[in-house]
């Protein structure tokens, strides 16, 4: 698109929480430098002067819905939509998740980019329905090839070149400069100062796996170096059966679950391996954190994950146990850990991948 002064590219977001406040950073910043200024509406979530810095667009607007008030035909929402649309000369709309992309839809006549972040959310008819009705100014992205071919396989009336994959990324710099040393992350944590220990962070959810995680770490604590722990940063519904899991395997004393850590990334350096055992992982930005930590990585290969570590000989395959104890065992050994290369998930890189992706998607 070519854009003249004062045209403006509408950014709409379900909300802030969690990895989405960074994830509208991301798509904002693809339009540094252009004549295209920023406008990033949040759906939910209240006003926040934090949030609306960490938006990195030339104007922030929350329209303060509950989760509540936008199920349904999410009316109200559409109508407050309209007058953002009418406000501005918006030429773009770029949407992140299912209910942001029905009501740009339906509250627009802009082209939309729906920006999905998880697998399934074409599923459903209804959604398949209104995708196709739709298409002709709808183009859609996966944070990942696996996203991606997800939803390539749900919308066969879709055009092949109408569905791309385009990374989640961090800002290498910015995560690194809030990470603190290892020796103060382990104290903030009361994680002892010298030990090896292996970190995961996730929900304690069926989909992250820990039960895997923890039936391969007691596997592999024998051949582990003397006291080697098994952090777990996180809460869920799993909390108490994988407790009693450590318990039932005789590892409890070497398991230590940390809870839910706020802005849990900055303590990374406290762990000398990063393990994620997810089954269902759309694309795995703690992988990129971690390695942005220089904390050594290994993954499960499958869904997002495979694609961030890509290196076969750091993947092991799903609920493996004895795979994923053998590849801690040998990661404790190595004295020489791989150094992962973070250029394919910069915002240089991304901004380079989003204009060829415009190219096909408008052409």
């Amino acid at each position: 698109m070519q854009a003249t002064a004062e045209q403006w590219v509408l950014q709409f977001s379900h909300g802030y929480d969690g990895p989405f406040l960074d994830c509208a950073r991301q798509y904002a910043v693809l339009f540094k430098d252009t004549d295209y200024k920023v406008c990033t509406v949040y759906l939910t979530g209240k006003p926040s002067d934090e949030v609306t810095q960490g938006s990195a667009s030339d104007d922030v607007i929350f329209l303060n819905y509950s989760s509540k008030q936008v199920r349904g035909l999410k009316l109200a929402a559409i109508a407050d939509f309209k007058k953002i649309v009418a406000s501005r000369n918006f030429t773009l709309c770029i949407a992140h998740r299912f209910k942001p992309i029905y009501i740009a839809l339906f509250g627009s006549k802009l082209p939309v980019i729906g920006v999905h972040h998880a697998f399934g959310d074409y599923k459903r008819r209804s959604r398949q329905w209104l995708a196709n009705h739709f298409r002709d100014r709808l183009r859609l992205l996966g944070v990942s090839n696996a996203v991606r071919d997800d939803m390539r396989a749900c919308l066969p009336k879709f055009k092949f070149e109408h569905i791309q994959t385009l990374y989640n990324r961090i800002d290498v710099d910015a995560v690194q400069a809030e990470q603190v040393s290892r020796e103060h992350a382990r104290q903030l944590l009361d994680l002892p100062l010298d030990v090896w220990i292996v970190g995961n962070v996730g929900r304690l959810h069926p989909d992250k796996d820990q039960t895997t995680l923890i039936k391969g770490f007691a596997k592999a604590l024998p051949e582990l170096p003397a006291g080697s722990l098994l952090a777990i940063m996180g809460s869920g519904r799993l909390e108490q059966p994988l407790k009693q899991l450590a318990i039932d395997l005789g590892v409890a004393d070497s398991v230590r679950f940390l809870g839910q850590v706020p802005n849990g990334r900055r303590y990374f350096k406290a762990f000398d391996l990063f393990a994620l055992s997810s089954d269902h992982e759309p694309f795995g930005m703690v992988l990129l954190e971690a390695m942005a930590a220089d904390v050594p990585v290994i993954a499960t290969n499958c869904g997002g994950a495979k694609e961030v570590v890509s290196d076969p000989q750091y993947l092991f395959e799903l609920g493996s146990v004895k795979e994923l104890a053998d590849l801690m065992t040998l990661m404790s050994q190595q004295q020489h850990k791989k150094i992962f290369d973070l250029s394919e998930f910069s915002d240089d890189r991304a901004i380079g991948q989003y204009r060829e992706i415009e190219a096909v998607f408008f052409d």
